[in-house]
């Protein structure tokens, strides 16, 4: 029997392994056991595996080995060796915390820069020399076009979740950094899929690149009981109120299609006496923080989440994933079903479906090669007296779904649906001057509430902490009234207790 391999078998710098020893891991997950060693080679590199494998740390340790055994040959403040670019804010929050945890001991530079919170602290820090640089591609490009970054001297640059960014239609926001880097450079692209869109990006991206892979393709995790309920429409928030009660679950992630929808689950689920918050792109940042802290930590049992901003999340065994609606597009239900059984553990998928969204369920079927069992929900009725709990805004955006239009700001096909995605060329108030009359992704943003004096202004919210450790962050959703938590199963993890340590290298 072949023995595994262990970190210390990869040749990374003492202090990067004296890091990963405090997480408690010796062993590497498969992406990481493929990905390190390539990435160490200095090559290009085309990487894939499902959400929750490891890619994060596939690729920041051995940056961190390199940059730390190559010392920089001119340092100027504000000029990052490294550029490590992402979709959204949460996942460039979660990167620049596995930068700091594994470097912890390199004496290596690092910030993070996204939109939605005041520019002005980024520009500070930009101020400094900086080794690695985080950053959302919209807000990268304000400050390229202020000249308080100078992408001249990028050593190393990393496309994350670039099938996301694709579908988000970053795409040329993303050709207009890479004109403003240098032509020598180790170009690495990570990517839940290899779609035919991502292997054309690869083309224009990459040198001669080794490639990996450790899932088949839209493959959902076999660790994940899949099931579904079939339930009118009108009838899912009692259900899914039902179920979450009767089962004690005490930590749940629900989509939803639309952002309103988000919202009115969530009051639902509060007003029947769980503890729930939504996020989604008309959050603040400083809302959104909030509301995943107080998830990590066990004092929100229900995350309700649009398809934009839950990417990047990463909760250690995540017992239960809901879809509260269907995605329109079958690879995105591939995504969500990731955020449970990660890590080896094992974890649950269940979908409420309206007969309206047979189609969809028989695309989904079909890519991941399986039926998903049926199940009825044991003793529920559904409510009756001729009252219906349907908004007519919602009605209306599934009139416009069934004729065409796309949920979620993919921007795969030429849908448009404005309740569930911000409005491209969307601006936070206080990103400052941006580069002129340029419209651009909204990287998961939304316009922030504007205060008396007609700016946003929030501080930048600091990196979400793995582990539960988010204790500078307050409780909820920012704007809904916690109630008391659904009653917990048996040999159920206590309340507020935090996750296992060592949760950092299954991103």
């Amino acid at each position: 029997m072949t023995t595994p391999i262990q970190f210390a078998d990869l040749g990374l710098a003492e202090p990067i392994m004296r890091a990963i020893a405090e997480t408690g891991y010796t062993t590497p997950t498969p992406i990481q056991a493929q990905a390190i060693p390539q990435v160490l080679k200095g090559g290009d590199l085309l990487a894939a595996a499902q959400t929750g494998t490891g890619k994060t740390a596939g690729f920041t340790l051995p940056i961190l080995h390199m940059l730390l055994a190559k010392k920089p040959e001119v340092r100027k403040v504000g000029r990052p060796r490294c550029l490590i670019l992402t979709p959204t804010r949460e996942l460039a929050a979660q990167i620049q915390e596995s930068v700091q945890t594994y470097g912890k001991y390199a004496g290596l530079s690092s910030m993070v820069m996204f939109g939605g919170v005041n520019i002005n602290p980024q520009i500070g820090a930009l101020r400094k020399n900086l080794d690695i640089l985080v950053a959302t591609p919209g807000r990268l490009l304000d400050h390229a076009g202020q000249r308080t970054v100078d992408l001249s001297g990028v050593e190393i640059l990393v496309l994350d979740e670039a099938d996301r960014m694709l579908d988000m239609g970053f795409i040329r926001d993303i050709r207009k950094v890479l004109a403003l880097l240098p032509r020598q450079r180790q170009n690495l692209l990570f990517s839940a899929t290899f779609s035919d869109e991502i292997r054309t990006l690869a083309k224009g991206v990459l040198n001669n690149p080794g490639e990996v892979s450790v899932a088949r393709r839209n493959t959902a995790s076999e660790l994940v009981h899949q099931t579904v309920h079939l339930v009118e429409q009108s009838h899912k928030r009692d259900l899914i109120s039902h179920i979450i009660r009767e089962s004690g679950w005490y930590q749940v992630l629900v989509f939803t299609r639309t952002k309103h929808g988000a919202n009115r689950l969530a009051e639902k689920l509060v007003k029947d006496g769980l503890s729930a918050a939504a996020i989604h792109g008309n959050k603040s940042q400083a809302a959104r923080t909030r509301a995943l802290a107080g998830f990590k930590e066990g004092n929100v049992a229900v995350l309700v989440a649009t398809d934009i901003a839950a990417r990047g999340l990463d909760i250690d065994q995540l017992p239960q994933v809901v879809n509260f609606e269907l995605p329109n597009v079958p690879e995105d239900y591939v995504h969500r079903i990731g955020r449970t059984g990660r890590a080896g553990s094992s974890g649950a998928a269940v979908s409420l479906v309206d007969p309206t969204e047979m189609k969809l369920l028989k695309a989904i079927e079909r890519l991941i090669n399986r039926e998903i069992e049926r199940v009825p929900v044991k003793d529920w009725t559904p409510p009756v007296g001729g009252v219906v709990d349907v908004d007519p805004r919602e009605a209306r955006s599934e009139q416009r779904r069934h004729g065409g239009e796309r949920s979620g700001g993919n921007g795969r096909s030429g849908g448009n649906n404005r309740s569930s995605a911000p409005r491209s060329g969307a601006r936070p108030a206080a990103a400052g001057t941006g580069t002129g009359g340029n419209r651009r992704p909204a990287e998961g943003r939304s316009a922030p509430a504007r205060s008396a004096g007609g700016r946003d202004g929030a501080a930048p919210a600091r990196a979400p902490r793995e582990g539960g450790d988010a204790r500078h962050a307050g409780h909820g959703s920012g704007n809904a009234a916690q109630a008391p938590r659904a009653p917990r199963p048996a040999g159920a993890r206590p309340e507020g207790s935090a996750p296992r340590r060592g949760a950092l290298l299954s991103k």
